[in-house]
């Protein structure tokens, strides 16, 4: 699992969506969620970007972190 900076929308009640997020130094806007679940630690969003990459980022709740933990690339 990659660590990864995330830039994120918080909406009216306080949860976090990714907008975009960089990986190796390379920025990918997200222009799609295509799915969203949560275990009491972590939330996961299965995103599609704008180059038609599909990731699965994790953001961990206790450390406040987000990671890569699926990618495919078109």
């Amino acid at each position: 699992m990659s660590p990864v900076k995330v830039d994120v929308y918080a909406g009216y009640k306080g949860e976090e969506t990714p907008r975009s997020f960089i990986i190796e130094g390379i920025r990918h806007a997200v222009t799609e969620i295509m799915n969203r679940w949560s275990s009491d630690t972590h939330g996961f969003f299965r995103v599609r970007t704008a180059d038609g990459g599909q990731y699965v980022l994790r953001y961990q709740f206790d450390e406040e972190r987000w990671e890569v933990v699926m990618q495919k690339r078109t």
